[in-house]
């Protein structure tokens, strides 16, 4: 049950944790005392070195950890003509700490302060014109999807001037991402995931309460959510796999949300035409296995069983038990395993070291063997 295109049967999200001389040579480039040419021969020594890292596991697919970027999030916005993102005055985002520990705030906002356009010779081509040539499996791009920008902005961070019709805005960023989609295709890629990770985050009361409580309908953005997802994938470049990836929020293990894909499965699955879903299942806050029943013939759904928030390592029996509860819903031959979100959605990192990445990612592989026999 080998898989030779992706998603494989032991995939990951894509973030890495960042050893410390990339940590330090970050730190030292923010505070002015290293310049651009350096830090980016940091990075590009960094990415060689975690490249081989993933290949000497079995991996089948290897990005670039992140490792040039701030966060999953920020580092892409930014680089968006009409888009940016700046700490916000006040209260942002409650986060809860996956190990019981104390909730932080997240207090960085998106705000959409002009005309929104796709920068000319594109964001990520560079990055993957590098990857593809240190990289012997096949590489992929991870970007976040476009609903990212509208949940933390909100109404009120979109410029009114630009955008007193929000579903300009809408189109805007849909074309954003699909001339972003065709250069890498371009460029040679041929994995693409989004970082949709708001539209599961919907079915939380506490959240539906903050989207209601700031001026939105949140079962209207579940539709908008939606159809913008199915916009910016539809009709993919011939060869290229793109797949979504779902959590409810990854900030150095802290979670932002609770609750099943119940209310959002029938959309997510039927109308937002992807290759493949990762679903995070790392915890009950992520519901069952009910919710798959939506998902179509055709579609793959990568199972993120394995905690990134956690040092804890999983059980082999618990995992393997787990995936032959999901195969009642889906046949054992359209699932994959993965963790559950990347392990650095930032810069500074989760509460793991790289040596419980490393072991965790094995699990993974391991795993993959033991139930299709391939990896």
């Amino acid at each position: 049950m080998e898989r030779s295109t992706p998603p494989f049967r032991a995939d990951h999200v894509g973030s890495l944790l960042r050893p410390q001389e990339l940590i330090d040579a970050r730190n030292a480039f923010d505070a002015g005392k290293l310049g651009r040419d350096e830090l980016t021969e940091a990075e590009n020594k960094a990415i060689r070195d975690v490249v081989a890292f993933q290949e000497s596991l079995g991996l089948k697919v290897v990005t670039d950890g992140e490792y040039r970027r701030i966060s999953y999030l920020v580092d892409f916005v930014n680089a968006i003509n009409g888009v940016t993102s700046a700490p916000r005055a006040g209260k942002g985002w409650d986060y809860r700490a996956a190990d019981g520990g104390a909730s932080k705030v997240a207090a960085t906002a998106i705000g959409v302060t002009g005309p929104i356009s796709w920068p000319e010779g594109g964001i990520l081509v560079k990055d993957f014109t590098f990857l593809r040539s240190v990289a012997k499996q096949t590489p992929k791009i991870t970007m976040p999807a476009p609903n990212q920008i509208y949940w933390f902005a909100g109404r009120s961070g979109v410029d009114h001037e630009a955008y007193p019709d929000l579903d300009v805005m809408w189109d805007d960023l849909i074309a954003v991402y699909r001339a972003e989609i065709a250069a890498l295709a371009a460029a040679g890629c041929t994995y693409i995931q989004v970082d949709e990770t708001s539209l599961v985050k919907i079915p939380d009361p506490a959240m539906q309460k903050v989207l209601t409580d700031r001026g939105d309908d949140w079962r209207a953005l579940i539709d908008t959510f939606s159809r913008v997802s199915a916009a910016i994938m539809a009709d993919p470049p011939p060869g290229v796999t793109i797949a979504l990836h779902h959590c409810r929020g990854n900030s150095r293990g802290h979670w932002q949300a609770q609750g099943g894909y119940e209310l959002v499965a029938d959309k997510l699955f039927n109308e937002v035409a992807c290759h493949a879903h990762f679903l995070e299942y790392d915890s009950p806050r992520a519901g069952d296995f009910a919710p798959l029943r939506f998902v179509p013939d055709g579609k793959i759904i990568v199972l993120g069983l394995v905690s990134t928030k956690l040092r804890e390592l999983e059980r082999a029996d618990d995992l393997k038990r787990r995936i032959d509860e999901a195969s009642k819903y889906v046949s054992l031959e359209r699932l994959c395993l993965s963790p559950q979100c990347g392990f650095s959605s930032s810069h500074s990192g989760h509460p793991l070291t790289i040596d419980d990445e490393k072991r965790k990612l094995e699990l993974v592989v391991s795993i993959a063997e033991d139930v299709w026999g391939a990896h």
